[in-house]
């Protein structure tokens, strides 16, 4: 069976697909992964086909523009209307891909939202893939996009309603724009999270533990549970094993793809947060959310590190709250009491990030979260779940 994994992002929306390629060809299945360039290597690495796009998230998400839109609705819609050029380039390399690899499965992100459009072109079927909760109507919680304190049955389904609305809208919008700019004809309007010839079904790749299923999910959904990667071979820098050698687990800090606002500001507040509750630690600048200058004797500045290396080997993690990082660190939600709540990024001081640290590392705070991971560590299999849905399709 020939597949198409569609995926756009930062790298916690390209591992998952990777994973799950990597069980699918493993099953003998053709499989080929879209993503953006700066991905081809680690697709190609993991031993599977490449078919890229020329655009680098990486380079993107560092333009001037792309920091505005950090900073209020103003910077947003400055952003909005200076990117369009891009978003219709990528829209187009989407599309030239679909049509270039005629896979019978395409199982995309939510932002390839011309994968149901070229499944009905090609004769072929496409299936979403969620890899967090928020893409389905329900009124056992609300949408996560305006917080998580529930609402009431009423306004959660209000909130999914009105924000997945919005979705389809925006991303109407721009599929209509660029098959005007393409020549290319659409035809009837596809719903970009519905998927298209498979059924209804649709894959929610995140624990069952964290997010039960809630009773009133539309049919055809189903929680895989997340796709892991096993541990990456990893050979640490001298200077790296060595911090980890000279004394107690550190903290780790790292806001992954998050550009900073302030990048200065962040790194002060990491770095005062550390100091004032004694603790060690590890910062990663990522993709410019920290900085480089706060190395020292008891802080260690890197890049990036496999997370599935590094996490076993410190206390706590503070992240920016993007999907991989969340889910390889087990940092889970304030209410289930397993970590502090979210600081907003323009609400974040040293002050007020010593206090999380020192909830993060409380005994009860610990004791919770390795219970939880204990449950997650016991669910099946999400890649062997979601290839069995697929290959249960297909037949």
């Amino acid at each position: 069976m020939k597949i198409l994994l569609q995926t756009l992002g930062s790298r916690g929306d390209v591992q998952p697909f990777v994973v799950l390629g990597q069980e699918l060809q493993k099953r003998g299945h053709d499989v080929v992964v879209s993503a953006t360039a700066e991905f081809a290597a680690m697709i190609e690495a993991a031993g599977l086909r490449a078919s890229c796009l020329s655009i680098s998230y990486e380079a993107l998400i560092n333009t001037p523009e792309m920091k505005a839109a950090l900073g209020g609705f103003s910077g947003r819609m400055r952003a909005y209307r200076e990117m369009q050029d891009m978003m219709r380039r990528q829209t187009q390399e989407m599309w030239d891909v679909g049509l270039a690899e005629q896979a019978e499965f395409i199982f995309y992100h939510p932002k390839g939202f011309l994968s149901p459009y070229l499944a009905r072109e090609k004769g072929g079927k496409a299936v979403p893939v969620f890899l967090q909760p928020g893409f389905a109507v329900t009124g056992a919680y609300p949408n996560f996009l305006l917080g998580a304190r529930d609402m009431g049955t009423a306004l959660n389904l209000l909130s999914h309603r009105f924000l997945l609305g919005a979705t389809r809208w925006g991303t109407g919008l721009l599929a209509k724009s660029w098959s005007k700019r393409a020549g290319v004809r659409l035809d009837a309007k596809l719903d970009p999270l519905a998927g298209y010839g498979a059924g209804g079904l649709r894959l929610h790749a995140f624990s069952s533990t964290l997010f039960p299923p809630p009773a009133d999910w539309p049919a055809g959904n189903q929680t895989t549970g997340y796709f892991f990667t096993n541990p990456e071979p990893f050979d640490p820098p001298q200077d790296l094993a060595a911090f980890l050698d000279a004394g107690p687990p550190p903290i780790y800090a790292g806001f992954g793809s998050m550009p900073g606002m302030d990048p200065e500001r962040q790194t002060r507040a990491v770095v005062d947060a550390l100091k004032a509750t004694g603790q060690r630690g590890i910062i990663a600048t990522g993709w410019g959310g920290l900085g480089a200058e706060a190395a020292g004797p008891e802080i260690h500045v890197l890049k990036s590190a496999p997370h599935t290396w590094l996490f076993p080997r410190v206390r706590a993690v503070i992240h920016h709250g993007g999907s991989g990082t969340t889910h390889e660190s087990l940092e889970l939600v304030a209410r289930i009491g397993a970590g502090p709540k979210p600081i907003p990024q323009k609400r974040l001081t040293g002050e007020a990030l010593a206090s999380a640290i020192q909830m993060a590392i409380d005994p009860q705070t610990e004791a919770k979260t390795g219970e939880i991971g204990r449950r997650i560590r016991a669910e099946p299999n999400g890649c062997a779940v979601a290839a069995d849905l697929i290959e249960r399709l297909a037949r």
